[in-house]
């Protein structure tokens, strides 16, 4: 992707690694999509907030990686995909039961007005949907990543990205 200044993603991320300035303009041009794939991916802003910072961090130590393999989108949503799972695993532990009774109980506030409408959409949309499927409908729908890009990046065969989203339509279709 080519900025106004005429420097594709992929020429900034060769200079990244040793030019801040390169590497701001990096973080400008992709926070919105590493902020919106966590977002979707968690259903939280303040989860997605927390991510995202970690992805930026992430990226700083890792940018001297990026080997132009693929499109450095690519590569950047797979840090931010991975940083996900990563979160959710960490969630899955006891802290999330005492957060949880932590707002029944009084102690904590519950999420803001804004986060619960959000929360309520998107678990209205996907609530049915195994985490497998959650996972690669955010990868092909909500990154527009290829088949082939969703497939590598989760580590699973291309036609098993095209199941996955057949299966997708058929729950989300049922209602």
């Amino acid at each position: 992707m080519a900025d106004s200044d005429g420097e594709t993603d992929e020429s900034l991320a060769a200079l990244a690694a040793a030019d801040r300035a390169a590497f701001e303009l990096l973080l400008r041009r992709h926070y919105d999509r590493i902020h919106g794939l966590a977002w979707q991916l968690t259903g939280s802003r303040a989860d997605a907030d927390d991510i995202a910072q970690d992805v930026c961090c992430t990226l700083a130590e890792k940018i001297g990686s990026f080997r132009g393999e693929a499109k450095f989108t690519t590569w950047l949503t797979g840090i931010t995909f991975n940083a996900c799972s990563d979160f959710r695993r960490r969630r899955r532990s006891f802290g999330t039961m005492i957060d949880r009774l932590g707002v029944l109980a009084g102690l904590a506030s519950p999420p803001d007005g804004r986060d619960a409408y959000d929360a309520i959409w998107v678990k209205s949309a996907i609530a049915r949907l195994k985490p497998a499927l959650r996972d690669t409908v955010a990868l092909v729908v909500g990154q527009q990543l290829t088949h082939a890009e969703a497939a590598e990046m989760l580590g699973i065969a291309e036609n098993t990205v095209a199941w996955r989203m057949h299966e997708v339509r058929r729950i989300l279709s049922r209602g």
